[in-house]
């Protein structure tokens, strides 16, 4: 399984429309070689570099195996959970210290998820246990400070 954006190479710089500093919408994503028995995705964003936890940028899940493409700036098809924010919906990186590592991560589910829109993490994860099939990762590095 693959994912990739067509903004930025896996670790790469994620461009500044993508973050706090610009537009803070969603980079277009491409997911390709999804493995056949998948029933639906899960798309988890994650700051794992931020000062106390894991900091949950974007999490989507029952998402149509037949998405191929996740144009920018857009929600792709599928039911949203809650952000750190608590928000069902994407936020851009926005490190307040030093460059944060982004993990973009799709997973290839063989069930759809029992589960209501506005969840936390913590619950998908749960719910995907013994689930998954695949899985693909795309890392963006962002530095809101000037490099030295």
């Amino acid at each position: 399984m693959r994912l990739s954006s067509s903004a930025f190479e896996n670790d790469g710089t994620i461009p500044a429309t993508y973050t706090c500093d610009g537009e803070s919408v969603s980079p277009p994503l491409a997911i390709g070689d999804v493995p056949a028995g998948a029933k639906s995705f899960v798309l988890l964003m994650e700051d794992p570099d931020a000062l106390s936890f894991t900091w949950d940028h974007w999490i989507i899940f029952n998402m149509p195996p037949s998405i191929t493409e996740i144009p920018q700036g857009t929600q792709p098809e599928g039911i949203a959970g809650n952000n750190t924010r608590g928000q069902p919906t994407y936020i851009g990186p926005c490190p307040p210290d030093r460059e944060h590592r982004y993990i973009f991560t799709v997973f290839a589910l063989d069930t759809m998820l029992g589960l209501p829109e506005g969840v936390a993490k913590p619950a998908v994860q749960k719910a995907m246990q013994g689930h998954v099939i695949a899985q693909a990762e795309l890392i963006g590095r962002y530095n809101r400070q000037p490099s030295s």
